[in-house]
């Protein structure tokens, strides 16, 4: 492969890596570091890349390594991170005014249920320690065979398999106590404040019967409802959805209120 198809193939998978490098950091200016130094370490180290897997895992095993290196040095966010940061916007005046001004005049200032389910998700794995959280974006987010994911975060194909189905049990435990959107009887449940505030108009419970969260909920388990949501995180571009500008922000807000815990702790 030559730099000219390098460059090319980079851009076809360019938006699912920011999309990526985003969900694990949650800050744009990181993603956009680290997508500028993923692609100058590819093209440098290209002669290295000897086609024994896909270009879109070497490069994604770059980045990976890279992300890691950054969030190795910061704390786990604590499961509670939605209850935390929720307190602290509802004191915050100017966080409400940046995010009404987004709400009001822009074009991706939309707040519906599948970007809160997103945006939910997002905050919640950032309490997975660091292998389960990489194994479910990888293998259950962005689609890589489970020997692509050892080869992307170096492990072994069982400690993949064994991150994954520890990662997955304590998610479903975290949403079924912080953030279940629906009950057996198909009846919103926390309701979060932010859909009430930015988007009074929707109708919460249609939507969550349109995206099938709510349909027929008394047959699905738990694991299944996880499932429905990562699905939901595999049709959203964070950068590109109807709600991107106010979700990149209230995820700017989250990030600094728990770096500053985290930093007094």
């Amino acid at each position: 492969m030559n730099k000219h198809d390098l460059t090319k193939e980079f851009e076809l998978f360019r938006g699912q890596l920011r999309s990526y490098i985003l969900r694990m950091t949650v800050s744009v200016q990181d993603t956009d570091d680290l997508i500028q130094d993923t692609f100058v370490r590819a093209y440098t180290k290209l002669d290295g890349f000897k086609g024994e897997s896909s270009l879109k895992t070497w490069v994604f095993t770059i980045a990976t390594n890279l992300a890691k290196d950054l969030q190795k040095s910061k704390n786990r966010w604590p499961e509670n991170v939605t209850d935390i940061c929720k307190e602290a916007a509802l004191n915050n005046p100017e966080f409400f005014g940046e995010a009404m001004q987004i709400s009001t005049s822009s074009s991706q200032g939309h707040f519906e249920i599948r970007e809160h389910i997103a945006f939910c998700f997002t905050c919640v794995s950032k309490s997975l320690p660091l292998e389960q959280q990489l194994c479910l974006l990888l293998k259950e987010i962005y689609d890589f065979k489970v020997k692509e994911v050892a080869e992307i975060i170096d492990q072994s194909e069982a400690m993949v398999k064994y991150y994954l189905h520890i990662g997955r049990s304590k998610m479903v435990e975290v949403f079924d106590h912080r953030c279940s959107l629906i009950n057996k009887k198909e009846c919103v449940i926390n309701v979060p404040n932010s859909m009430e505030f930015f988007n009074p108009k929707q109708d919460v419970q249609r939507a969550l019967v349109e995206i099938q969260m709510a349909k027929d909920a008394n047959t699905k388990d738990k694991q299944t409802l996880l499932d429905l949501r990562m699905k939901i995180l595999q049709e959203i571009d964070p950068f590109e959805s109807s709600a991107a500008e106010l979700q990149l922000h209230h995820l700017e807000h989250n990030r600094k209120v728990m770096e500053k815990i985290l930093e007094e702790n």
